[in-house]
C-alpha cells in the first residue's frame, strides 16, 4: 500500500498509510470546497432544467395484469368509454318522500348544475334509474359519470367545486353528500409532513450536539440531495408510472437517511478532533472510517427498494425508483458537501453552544470535545447486556414476538370510504347508502359480456338469472348494450359491504361455477369487474408476489453484510433480527387496523383493512433501514474486535460507542415518519404508523438489547468465516483503517480541539 508522510506542528514525521477513496474524496472536497459548493449549484440548475424540459405527469395502475377485472376494465375502455370513466355518486336524504314534487325539482336543479362542472361527461337521473329510491323513499342514489378513467387525473378544483355545490343544497330538510375517489383526494388535501418530520429532526439535533453549527450540517446535507432528487422526481415519472404519494416517501426517506447519515459523519468529526486531529484529517479520517459504513448502509436501502422490482408492479417500479434517486443523491451530499462544509465551519464545529445543563449536555453529546470515550451510562448498560445476555435474548425474542402476533388476524384489502373520517361527506355518503340501500350498494360487481357475433343478450339474460338466485346477492340491474352490439354490461350489487369476506367469496363462486355454467356453449363470455373486484384481484395478485420480495432482499442483504463484515454469523443474525422487527412493526400495525381504543388515538375509527402493497413498501424500507443500524453497529464492533480479538470488549465497546448515535438516528427516524401519522389519507397514515413503530422497536429491543446479547452467547463464533470463503471474498474494510488514524493521533502532542 502506498504510504504518506504527514509532518505537522506536534508530529514526528512518522509515515502513515494512504487514505482511501472516500479519504482522498474528503480532502478534494475540504481543500476545493468552494468549487464543491458551486458544483452542487449546477448540479440543481440542471436537474431543474431536466424537469422542466423533460418531466411527466403522476400516475399509477393498481390492477392486477391479466385478471379478470383488468380484461373487465380494458373492454370497457375499448368498446363501452361511457361506462370506464370514474364516477361520483351523488346521495341525497331528505326529511321527507324524496319524490314530492318540490324536492324532486331540487334535485335535478342540483344535477343538472354539476353536470356543467369540468370532466362531468353526464349526471344520472334517479327518478328514472330503476332501484335509486330507497324503500323508505327518503334517499336517491345517482352518479355523476367523468370523462377521465383515473381519479387522479380529476382536477381537485372541480371536485371541490361539487362539493361546494353539495353544500349549498344541503338547505330545508335536504342533505347532499358526495362519494368517490375524486371527492376523497379533494377532501383530504395535503398537510406539511416533510416540514413536521424536518423540525422535529432539528430540535433532536440540537439537543444531541448542543450545537447550532454541528445540529445544522446534517439538516444541510440532507436538503441539499433532496433538492436534486425532488427535481428529478418529474423525469423519473415520464419514464414508467409513479403514484403521487411517492414523493412524500422519497421525501421522508432522504430526509432521514440523510440525515441519520451525516450525524454519524459529524459524531466520528468531532472524536478525531477531540483526540488533537486537525479539521483536514479528521475530516479525511472521519469520510475513511465512518464515510464506509454510510455507503455500505445506503447500499442496502438501495438494494432493498431495488427488490421492489421484483414485484412485476409498474407503481411499485416508480415509487422504488423515486426512493432510490433520493436515497442516492443524499448519499452523493453526504460524501462531498458534507467534507467540503467542513472545510468552513470544521473549526466551528461547537460554536453556538444551547444552553443546557452540564450533565445533560455530556448526556447528549455523543462526541463532547471534552469526553474522551463512550458515556458510563452506555458502558453500564453494555456491561448489564452481557452479564445477562440469557435473559436479554429470551426478553427481546419474546417482546417481538408479542408485537408481532396482531398480524395473524390482519385483513387485506383496500381501505374505501366506510374507513373515511367521520364527518367527511365521503363517509356519510357511503354511511347513508349503506343505511338505505344495504352495504353492498357501495360496492356494486360490474358484469362485462363479450357478445358473439349478431350481439345476441340470451345468454347474458340466463347469467342474469343464475346471478339473481345466487345467494348473498341482493339486486341484479338491466342489462344495456353498447352501440357495437358487441358488449353488455350488468350491474350486481352483494348483499354484504366491498371489504367483507363474503364478497370476495360471491366473486370467486360467480367467476368460478355460476357464469362458467350459465354461458356454457354460448359463445359469450362474461367478465367480473368493477372497483371492488379490482381490489379482490389486486390484493391476491400482491400477496403471492412477497415471498419473491423476502427472499430477494435478504439473500442481497446478506451477502453484503458477508462481504463487508466477513462473517457468516453477522450475516444470518442480521436478517433474522430485521425480519423479526419488521414482523412485530406488521403486528403493531395491524392491531391499530382493528379500530378499538388503540386505533382511535390514530384517527381510525373502524376495522379497516390492510392494502397488501403497504406490507411490501414497508419491508424493502424497514429491511434496509434496519440493515443502516446493524451496519453503524458492527463497524465499530468489527474495529474493536480487529484491534482486540477479544468479543466481550468488541461487543461492549461497539455498543457503547454507537447507542446515542443509534438512539438519536432512530429517534429522528420516527420523528420523520411519525409525521405521516396526521394525514388524512389512511395508506399514508398506516405508512407512518408501521415505519415510526418499526424503527423505535429496531433501535431499542433489536439493536439495544437483543443483538449485543446474542453476540455475547456467540462469542469468537461472531467472526467465524470458512477458510475457503475467506480466500474467495474480496476484502472491503466497511471499517476503515482506523488504527491508521490513531497512529497518526499518537504523533500528536496532548493539546485540546479547537472550537475556532
Amino acid at each position: 500500500m502506498a504510504t504518506l508522510t504527514t509532518t505537522a506542528a506536534g508530529t514526528t514525521g512518522s509515515e502513515i498509510p494512504a487514505p482511501g477513496p472516500l479519504g482522498r474524496l474528503a480532502r478534494v472536497a475540504y481543500r476545493h470546497r468552494v468549487r464543491t459548493l458551486l458544483v452542487w449549484v449546477v448540479a440543481l440548475v440542471v436537474a431543474a432544467g431536466l424537469s422542466a424540459a423533460f418531466s411527466g405527469q403522476f400516475k399509477a395502475d393498481y390492477s392486477a395484469p391479466g385478471a379478470d377485472s383488468t380484461i373487465a376494465q380494458n373492454l370497457l375502455k375499448e368498446r363501452f368509454p361511457a361506462a370506464s370513466g370514474d364516477t361520483v355518486n351523488v346521495v341525497v336524504r331528505s326529511a321527507g318522500p324524496v319524490t314530492d314534487p318540490a324536492t324532486k325539482a331540487r334535485v335535478e336543479r342540483l344535477l343538472a348544475q354539476m353536470a356543467t362542472v369540468g370532466n362531468v361527461a353526464n349526471a344520472g337521473n334517479p327518478f328514472t334509474e330503476p332501484g335509486s329510491i330507497s324503500a323508505d323513499g327518503r334517499t336517491a342514489l345517482t352518479q355523476l359519470h367523468l370523462d377521465v378513467v383515473n381519479p387522479i387525473d380529476q382536477p381537485v378544483a372541480n371536485s371541490k367545486q361539487l362539493l361546494s355545490m353539495a353544500q349549498a343544497a344541503s338547505t330545508d330538510g335536504l342533505h347532499v353528500s358526495l362519494g368517490g375517489q375524486t371527492i376523497e383526494q379533494a377532501e383530504q388535501g395535503k398537510i406539511g409532513s416533510e416540514g413536521i418530520g424536518l423540525i422535529a429532526a432539528i430540535i433532536i439535533l440540537l439537543v444531541m450536539f448542543g450545537s447550532v453549527v454541528a445540529a445544522g450540517l446534517p439538516v444541510i446535507v440532507a436538503l441539499a440531495g433532496l433538492a436534486v432528487a425532488s427535481m428529478l422526481t418529474g423525469v423519473v415519472a415520464a419514464l414508467l408510472p409513479v403514484p403521487d404519494w411517492s414523493t412524500s416517501l422519497a421525501t421522508m426517506m432522504g430526509l432521514g437517511v440523510g440525515i441519520d447519515y451525516a450525524m454519524l459523519m459529524v459524531t466520528r468529526f468531532r472524536e478525531w478532533r477531540s483526540h488533537g486531529l486537525e479539521p483536514e484529517d479528521a475530516t479525511v479520517a472521519t469520510l475513511d472510517t465512518a464515510g464506509r459504513s454510510v455507503m455500505l448502509a445506503g447500499s442496502t436501502v438501495v438494494i432493498s427498494m431495488l427488490g421492489l422490482f421484483a414485484m412485476g408492479l409498474s407503481f411499485m417500479r416508480g415509487a422504488a425508483l423515486v426512493t432510490i434517486v433520493a436515497v442516492l443523491a443524499v448519499m452523493a451530499s453526504a460524501m462531498t458537501l458534507f467534507p467540503a462544509l467542513l472545510g468552513f465551519f470544521g473549526k466551528r464545529i461547537d460554536r453556538l453552544r444551547i444552553p443546557m445543563p452540564r450533565r445533560a449536555r455530556a448526556a447528549a453529546d455523543v462526541a463532547d470535545p471534552e469526553a474522551k470515550g463512550p458515556s458510563a451510562g452506555w458502558l453500564r448498560w453494555s456491561r448489564f447486556v452481557q452479564r445477562h445476555r440469557v435473559l436479554g435474548v429470551v426478553t427481546g425474542t419474546a417482546v417481538l414476538l408479542l408485537l408481532a402476533s396482531p398480524f395473524l388476524g390482519v385483513r387485506f384489502g383496500f381501505p374505501d370510504a366506510g374507513n373515511d373520517v367521520s364527518g367527511t361527506s365521503t363517509r356519510t355518503a357511503y354511511d347513508t347508502v349503506a343505511a338505505a340501500f344495504g352495504p353492498g350498494a357501495n360496492g356494486p360487481l360490474l358484469l362485462v359480456a363479450e357478445l358473439p357475433s349478431g350481439g345476441s343478450t340470451a345468454a347474458v339474460q340466463e347469467v342474469v338469472t343464475a346471478v339473481e338466485a345466487t345467494p348473498n346477492v341482493a339486486s341484479v340491474s338491466p342489462i344495456q348494450v353498447n352501440e357495437a352490439k358487441d358488449t353488455a354490461i350488468v350491474s350486481v350489487v352483494p348483499k354484504t359491504g366491498p371489504q367483507a369476506k363474503a364478497t370476495e367469496t360471491l366473486v370467486h363462486h360467480l367467476r368460478d361455477e355460476v357464469i362458467p355454467q350459465a354461458t356454457a356453449g354460448t359463445g359469450t363470455t362474461v367478465h367480473v369487474g368493477g372497483v371492488t373486484a379490482a381490489s379482490i384481484d389486486s390484493t391476491a395478485n400482491i400477496a403471492k408476489r412477497i415471498p419473491l420480495l423476502i427472499a430477494g432482499v435478504v439473500l442481497l442483504s446478506m451477502v453484503l453484510l458477508l462481504v463487508s463484515f466477513r462473517s457468516v454469523a453477522i450475516a444470518v443474525k442480521a436478517a433474522v433480527m430485521n425480519l423479526l422487527s419488521v414482523a412485530a412493526a406488521y403486528g403493531v400495525v395491524a392491531f391499530v387496523l382493528q379500530g378499538g381504543w388503540f386505533g382511535r388515538i390514530f384517527g381510525i375509527d373502524t376495522r379497516t383493512p390492510l392494502p397488501a402493497f403497504i406490507p411490501v413498501l414497508m419491508f424493502a424500507v424497514l429491511f434496509g433501514l434496519s440493515m443502516d443500524y446493524e451496519v453503524f453497529l458492527i463497524a465499530r464492533m468489527r474495529e474493536a474486535w480487529l484491534r482486540t480479538h477479544d468479543n466481550a470488549t468488541a461487543v461492549v465497546s461497539g455498543l457503547a460507542s454507537t447507542a446515542r448515535v443509534i438512539t438519536a438516528a432512530a429517534a429522528i427516524m420516527v420523528a420523520v415518519f411519525a409525521a405521516f401519522i396526521p394525514s388524512p389519507q389512511v395508506f399514508l397514515k398506516v405508512i407512518g404508523i408501521g415505519m415510526a413503530s418499526a424503527i423505535f422497536i429496531d433501535a431499542t429491543v433489536v439493536r439495544l438489547l437483543l443483538v449485543p446479547a446474542v453476540m455475547h452467547l456467540l462469542g469468537s463464533r461472531n467472526w467465524w468465516l470458512p477458510a475457503w470463503l475467506e480466500r474467495r471474498l474480496p476484502h472491503v474494510h466497511v471499517e476503515g483503517h482506523e488504527e491508521h488514524y490513531h497512529a497518526r493521533v499518537a504523533t500528536i502532542s496532548p493539546q485540546p480541539a479547537t472550537s475556532g
